[in-house]
């Protein structure tokens, strides 16, 4: 088992920011990730779109400090404190989705949650990707 650490990215304390298990190709876990910048500070504390490009683009970095790529990303949960601002930013989360993860549509959930651990977080996703061997 491999703990990924995109470079540059504060240390978390208490968790991982994802891990790799090779086998019959490489497993990926991104650990819930919310929208902070590489010093762990929280990017758009008002904007729900912002916070969930941030918390997408660091999906991808995790990814990538794992040797993944988008691509290989077969399960998503995403949780939002309140589904009605995922609803109506449902257009500029499509155009950030495509963005970092093309037209790739993974197994989804999404869940609302009464609050996240982070104060201001609005937005946390986590993942799961598959590299073939």
């Amino acid at each position: 088992m491999e703990i990924l650490q995109p470079e540059g990215w504060a240390k978390p304390r208490g968790y991982s920011n994802g891990v790799a298990v090779e086998g019959p190709g490489r497993h990926v876990f991104v650990a819930g990730q919310i929208a902070w910048d590489e010093e762990q500070r929280l990017v758009g504390p008002d904007d729900f779109g912002r916070q969930f490009d941030r918390a997408l683009e660091n999906v991808v970095a995790v990814l990538a400090a794992g040797g993944a790529l988008p691509e290989h990303v077969c399960r998503v949960t995403i949780y939002v404190t309140d589904k009605r601002a995922y609803i109506e930013r449902a257009k500029e989360i499509g155009a950030s989705w495509r963005e970092r993860m093309g037209r790739h549509f993974p197994a989804m959930a999404l869940v609302q949650v009464a609050d996240l651990l982070e104060d201001g977080a609005q937005v946390e996703i986590e993942a799961t990707a598959f590299v073939p061997a």
